[in-house]
């Protein structure tokens, strides 16, 4: 099949997840005989066995610019367009099979953000996603929870981690080691779990280290908080594979790809109670789930604890196997190959509804 790609991000010039995902999703089906174009702003990444078409964005309103530009963009000879944000303008017909991944929901992530005018921007990013949903005609979310504020979808396909790329290693650090993966600021809390460490790690474990893939870190850290910056994929893979305990204190994940990759190289997962972590750890099953003034306390023990540790690993393997790279390419495959789900006028009414009904329940006050 002939497949293009929407992706405001890409590894070669965004952190964020879902580039990676696209990349990674992109590769996967290359290597099944498929042709892929994404259409990003961003340049092509290293590695990249796809094309990339770079869509214009300016300086200013980039995100709304790019969905816009879309619109001028001609997908008349590829066989599907699999979305994965910014095409709500796409509402007329350009291809045989419109699909649309939702990786997350901006509505929830209003929830925790600081400042009238973001909370205002992520409310309206959340209108879009439940339009976008209405336009294509297949419409997908990373994890149960996200279906919550996409009205009349009911699919879900989990985001993919490489089991040829993540992997257990041959052994881990010599001294006790946590590794995170984020942000210091925002949602994913990276500074928080740093001053969880300094305060309540470090007097217990002196020669325990917290090792940060991060890259909007304070110049002057503590002892023991070690800021690595941007990463190339093996050298995160083999972060992994040192690290005693992966923990990541999100207050907000639609999905957390982190948490299996993590899971995939056999690193216990620690993590505050969020949508995305509840589900990829079967709430708690196959990972440690602890509100953040306990994260502290929590690594201590884990770190102390290697039958725990042990056994989270082998709980974490496990589960991980639900989020393969193949099986979610192989889904993806057959969704491209399905017949529309249901007309864009019975689409627009479910949207119109469920408009409706979040303005007469108050759900976004």
């Amino acid at each position: 099949m002939k497949i293009a790609m929407i992706s405001y991000y890409l590894p070669s010039e965004s952190k964020i997840g879902v580039g990676h995902q696209v990349h990674a999703l992109a590769n996967d089906l290359v290597s099944r005989g498929h042709s892929v174009t994404v259409f990003s702003p961003c340049r092509t990444p290293e590695g990249a066995h796809y094309a990339v078409h770079r869509v214009p964005v300016g300086r200013r309103l980039r995100t709304f610019r790019f969905a816009v530009n879309l619109r001028k963009e001609d997908f008349s000879s590829f066989d599907a367009l699999h979305a994965h944000g910014d095409d709500y303008w796409l509402w007329r017909r350009r291809v045989p099979v419109h699909v649309r991944t939702v990786h997350g929901s901006c509505f929830e992530e209003a929830k925790h953000i600081r400042g009238v005018v973001e909370r205002t921007r992520m409310i309206l990013l959340g209108c879009s996603e439940a339009l976008a949903a209405a336009v294509a005609d297949h419409t997908v979310a990373v994890s149960p929870p996200t279906l919550r504020w996409l009205p009349g979808v009911s699919r879900v396909i989990p985001n993919g981690v490489s089991s040829e790329v993540f992997k257990p290693g041959t052994s881990r650090s010599a001294h006790p080691t946590i590794l995170f993966v984020g942000t210091w600021g925002g949602r994913k809390r990276g500074g928080a779990l740093a001053a969880s460490f300094v305060a309540e790690v470090m007097p217990s474990l002196p020669t325990a280290e917290l090792r940060m893939v991060c890259q909007d870190a304070p110049e002057h850290l503590p002892d023991g908080v070690v800021v690595l910056g941007r990463l190339s994929e093996q050298e995160l893979v083999a972060e992994y594979q040192q690290a005693w305990v992966f923990c990541l204190p999100s207050d907000y994940e639609g999905f957390g790809i982190p948490y299996a990759e993590a899971m995939a190289c056999g690193t216990p997962v620690v993590t505050t109670p969020n949508p995305g972590a509840l589900f990829v750890i079967e709430d708690g099953s196959s990972g440690e789930v602890v509100h953040l003034k306990s994260i502290g306390a929590s690594l201590v023990a884990l770190l102390k604890d290697p039958q725990r540790r042990d056994a989270l690993a082998r709980q974490g393997l496990r589960r991980v196997q639900k989020f393969t790279l193949r099986e979610v390419a192989e889904r993806y495959e057959s969704l491209y190959s399905l017949p529309p789900d249901r007309g864009l006028r019975a689409r627009t009414r479910a949207f119109g509804s469920w408009i409706a009904s979040m303005r007469s329940s108050r759900a976004l006050s």
